[in-house]
């Protein structure tokens, strides 16, 4: 039978899964909504349906490399108990992997990848109803080298922190120091050049603030925070950072040394920029109980 908009619109809304998911279930079940409620609830996905409001900001990266194209990917659960469950972690890989082999562009397209039968996102839904807790492909960047550069690849912390650096110059050791560097330092910029003017700007506006209420006199305000804006460059820019494994020298100067030039840094660290889960541990076990 014809499934209708108005068919998947229902049943979106009473199971609360996705109208794919819920378009998929009704063909399966020639239009029985019953029968498609029953579907959505074996295959755990309007399971997963009720989690979908949950904070998700735990979890992995992680970086998959092959010749010369490689991706670095996050997922995310909300417990960092199940991000070191050795399921979650082979979900990463299957993912990861899958990607990597594939020409997704954004996380629409990658979660319609095929994974032995199976998308992306049946995986992550499936997971996501085993494991008991939302589990989600926050997001991944596919990045190429050219001939006569390298990968450099970290993980700090076990994976909350996952650095890719390309670099020109075919020497893998630095490629690996600089991406160790970004993991550990965690600048917000890669050189001088690549801070947007208005961070620059309001990072000046902020010292010169400073300056005035320090008593400073107004006509040597201006030098004084150019001398402050050097710090603030030898804090959150990678290349003028001190090299963590030689302070004499500075990141930049250490690529130069070795006739290298930093390409590249894609530096993930999961669940930056989202809200934290902060559950209250006695009031759950009490809602448990009543």
């Amino acid at each position: 039978m014809d499934i209708t908009a108005s068919m998947v619109k229902d049943l979106r809304e009473r199971t609360g899964a996705g109208m794919m998911d819920c378009k998929k279930a009704l063909v399966e079940s020639n239009g029985d909504m019953d029968k498609a409620i029953d579907y959505l609830r074996e295959k755990g996905i309007s399971k997963a349906a009720k989690k979908a409001e949950r904070i998700a900001a735990e979890g992995l990266s992680n970086i998959y490399i092959k010749g010369n194209n490689a991706v670095v990917v996050e997922l995310n659960s909300e417990t960092d108990f199940v991000a070191k469950n050795s399921e979650f972690k082979e979900l990463l890989d299957k993912i990861g992997n899958t990607i990597l082999g594939s020409k997704a562009t954004d996380l629409e397209s990658a979660l319609a990848l095929d994974c032995k039968g199976e998308t992306l996102n049946d995986l992550i839904v499936n997971a996501t109803a085993k494991i008991g807790e939302k589990i989600s492909l926050r997001r991944f960047e596919m990045v190429k080298k050219s001939k006569g550069e390298v990968f450099g690849s970290y993980l700090h912390m076990g994976g909350k922190i996952a650095s890719l650096t390309v670099v020109k110059g075919d020497n893998e050791e630095v490629a690996k120091d600089v991406a160790m560097q970004a993991a550990a330092m965690r600048p917000l910029y890669t050189t001088i050049d690549s801070v947007p003017a208005e961070d620059l700007e309001h990072e000046k506006s902020v010292i010169k603030e400073q300056v005035i209420n320090e008593g400073k006199k107004p006509e040597f305000a201006d030098k004084i925070v150019e001398g402050r804006i050097r710090k603030f460059y030898e804090e959150t820019v990678l290349e003028e950072q001190a090299f963590i494994k030689d302070s004499g020298l500075t990141v930049k100067q250490y690529l130069e040394n070795n006739k290298c030039e930093l390409v590249k840094l894609v530096k993930y660290e999961v669940g930056e920029g989202m809200e934290k889960r902060n559950d209250n541990f006695a009031e759950e076990v009490m809602s448990q109980i009543k």
